[in-house]
């Protein structure tokens, strides 16, 4: 498991997303939307949308889940899953840790998707 520092708590407020580019094991860039529920969690998702193909992270975040802001998918920030059309996919999640006021995100590890 690689935890990479993603940013400072102190960086996102409640209801804010951003996106990071992050590195896989390979070396690969990874799109990240880093996001702070509005209940203050942090939540790691793909930041592509599995409908449209645009950044999620400047979507709209509304208590644990994110609006693509193309067409308005929803999409549940604890597992990925699409909770209203046009979007039928999941996103990848990513485990988020914090640490004192390091975010780290281990984007080697998805958690399970449950359909």
């Amino acid at each position: 498991m690689m935890r990479q520092h993603a940013c400072d708590t102190a960086d996102l407020e409640p209801g804010e997303a951003m996106r990071l580019e992050l590195e896989t094991a390979d070396g690969a860039p990874l799109p990240v939307a880093l996001v702070r529920d509005e209940d203050g969690e942090f939540h790691a998702i793909s930041d592509i949308c599995s409908h449209g193909q645009v950044s999620l992270s400047d979507g709209e975040v509304e208590g644990r889940t994110i609006e693509c802001w193309l067409h308005g998918s929803t999409f549940d920030l604890r597992t990925g899953k699409p909770l209203s059309l046009p979007a039928t996919q999941p996103v990848p999640v990513y485990p988020v840790t914090v640490d004192g006021e390091r975010v780290l995100v281990d984007v080697d590890t998805t958690a399970d998707v449950v359909s």
